[in-house]
């Protein structure tokens, strides 16, 4: 199997460099516009090649233009032209064909004196640990460049092949609040991952920083903090997922099973005071930190229908609701409710039904 992930690389231009990167970004945007407006008008997917477009843009960079044209289209003619997306983002996509990459700068062309010319633009590995480096080695897919928060990032697809794990261990892990994840394999090995009583403060924190700020109405200053708390919240599931793949890869876990997270806000186990915190933390992008991480190591990710998985006994199946951490039953069974959640995912439907024995 396969497993496609974007590597984000931070580039260095020149100012000029920088100059032409911001009106090419500008002028691409603009042609996927204009191009998904002649399709809706005439109804049907356009003809036009490179030659067709008069942009100052290079023939690669106007081909692809051309191409997510027609996939912002298809989505238009999908929906009976009820959403028509416009695209506002500036960015510029290059096609695997028409960049390289030396690992100190990205060669592509760029406009220069109104003629295409392939230019080293210098760039630096986002990650500190050089995991880039490796995963650089892959087929590399499309180049997007786009500015973010003043500075100019690089995302390279890049498409790793990986070999399934053969096997049946299974590993079931619940999803929280509290306790931001506990697994449980099939022989019973267990680990709770996170501290939420540490993510709880950190966020009434950058909670009441805001609202100091707030008073003396310093709004970039406040989108300052906003944009440090989403890292801090994006590192944790990070270190979350790494260190839950980790874990599997230890107990030579083939199969990593999660609840279906589709409905998890009007689901969970939360008390008011806990409200706000779970209309705010991202349990899909945890979620889809352990999916991408678990495949790279050729761990499977099946998700389960989440109906009662905290409320069921594992050991008599009936069903108790939980009023504090510990899940107790009548048969004599005792555990930490999330334990409990993480036992009951193991054996758990599947909801593509394409479930591997347990």
């Amino acid at each position: 199997m396969s497993q496609t992930i974007t590597v984000k690389i931070k580039l260095l231009p020149t100012k000029e460099q920088a100059t032409i990167l911001e009106e090419m970004s500008k002028t691409y945007i603009s042609t996927i516009n204009t191009l998904v407006s002649e399709m809706i008008a005439e109804k049907k997917s356009t003809k036009k090649s490179s030659k067709d477009i008069s942009v100052s843009l290079p023939s690669a960079v106007k081909n692809q233009a051309i191409k997510d044209a027609k996939s912002v289209f298809k989505k238009a003619r999908q929906s009976n032209y009820q959403r028509i997306p416009v695209l506002k983002k500036p960015i510029c996509v290059w096609n695997n064909q028409n960049y390289s990459f030396d690992f100190t700068h990205i060669s592509f062309p760029i406009m220069v004196n109104g003629k295409a010319k392939k230019t080293p633009i210098r760039a630096l590995l986002v990650d500190k640990d050089n995991r880039n480096f490796t995963l650089l080695n892959h087929k590399l897919g499309t180049l997007r460049i786009t500015k973010k928060n003043h500075k100019w990032i690089a995302q390279i697809s890049v498409t790793i092949s990986t070999i399934e794990k053969t096997g049946l261990k299974v590993m079931g892990v619940d999803l929280g609040l509290k306790v931001p994840a506990v697994a449980v394999t099939d022989d019973e090995k267990v680990r709770f991952f996170g501290n939420g009583r540490q993510n709880k403060y950190i966020r009434r924190m950058f909670k009441s920083k805001r609202k100091k700020l707030g008073r003396l109405k310093k709004l970039n200053a406040i989108r300052a903090l906003d944009d440090k708390e989403q890292r801090y919240m994006k590192d944790q599931d990070h270190k979350v997922s790494r260190a839950i793949v980790n874990f599997a890869k230890e107990n030579k876990i083939s199969v990593i099973r999660l609840e279906k997270l589709a409905n998890i806000r009007q689901t969970a186990r939360t008390s008011r005071k806990n409200e706000k915190n779970l209309h705010t933390w991202s349990f899909y992008r945890l979620s889809q930190f352990i999916e991408y991480k678990a495949n790279l190591e050729g761990i499977r990710v099946e998700y389960v229908n989440p109906a009662y998985t905290s409320q069921t006994c594992p050991k008599c199946s009936e069903k108790n609701k939980v009023k504090d951490r510990k899940y107790t039953c009548k048969c004599g069974f005792e555990k930490h409710r999330d334990l409990v959640g993480a036992m009951n995912i193991r054996y758990a439907p599947v909801i593509d039904g394409n479930s591997q024995s347990a």
